[in-house]
């Protein structure tokens, strides 16, 4: 099995890491109320989702 002979310098290891990011999560625009949501979510605010009444409103 193969070893390293030598340790990885903490630059070499950040620097891979450096792509280990959180990402801002997708917001959109609801069509019905323009209100913003989460993309592929039912709007919290009027309860639709893709133009369709899907829960009743607050």
């Amino acid at each position: 099995m193969a070893v390293p002979k030598r340790r990885h310098s903490r630059a070499r290891s950040r620097k891979r890491r450096t792509h280990w990011k959180l990402q801002a999560p997708a917001v959109t625009d609801c069509s019905n109320c323009q209100q913003p949501k989460l993309a592929h979510h039912i709007c919290p605010n009027c309860g639709h989702y893709k133009g369709e009444e899907v829960i009743e409103a607050k």
